[in-house]
């Protein structure tokens, strides 16, 4: 029988072709992102474009020639890799199509928190802590930056310096003291 009239097997699992990356944002809440957090996200989708796609793509162009795909072990590891790439290029490209970039340095003055406001907190305990509040691709807080839809962030949300707020957290409520909201600018 031809070729043309068999389905090849590339190795790959159809379930986990289908599958697409989900999207952190509900959908009536807006993309907001910092300045820093768009260029990052811009970078990357660059970067795969560039470089790692067609290094792949060539890699899957090679490993193809070499004769029977369903037991070429480059073809249906890069052949896979290939498709994460293009998925993650997918999210990318939909992220910042939808991305609202919001410029700390132009809220300048403003003693609220708000999207992009870095705010210094006290607990109960007498512990303090320092978190920005950026977009959801933007969140790690390992070094501090929150997501500006999480808990803690919309427990922050509009508070003064020496406002009270309370944070549900999984041990139970936490009760914090705001100390400082700046907005600082990163450099890109």
């Amino acid at each position: 029988m031809s070729k043309a009239f068999t389905k090849e097997d590339d190795g790959g699992n159809g379930a986990e072709d289908d599958f697409e990356e989900v999207d952190p944002l509900p959908a009536d809440i807006k993309n907001l992102m910092t300045p820093l957090g768009h260029k990052t996200l811009s970078d990357e989708l660059e970067h795969l474009i560039r470089f790692e796609r067609p290094k792949i793509v060539e890699i899957v162009s090679w490993a193809a020639g070499n004769g029977d795909r369903s037991e070429n072990g480059d073809y249906i590891y890069n052949k896979k890799k290939l498709r994460e790439i293009d998925r993650r290029l997918r999210y990318l490209t939909k992220r910042l199509e939808t991305a609202e970039i919001v410029d700390p340095k132009r809220q300048q003055g403003i003693e609220q928190v708000f999207f992009g406001a870095t705010v210094t907190y006290v607990d109960d305990e007498d512990n303090e802590t320092t978190v920005k509040l950026v977009g959801v691709d933007e969140a790690d807080f390992a070094v501090g930056k929150i997501n500006w839809i999480s808990p803690v962030a919309k427990a922050l949300f509009k508070k003064r310096i020496g406002d009270n707020a309370t944070i549900n957290a999984v041990g139970g409520v936490i009760a914090i003291e705001i100390i400082d909201v700046v907005y600082e600018t990163e450099e890109i």
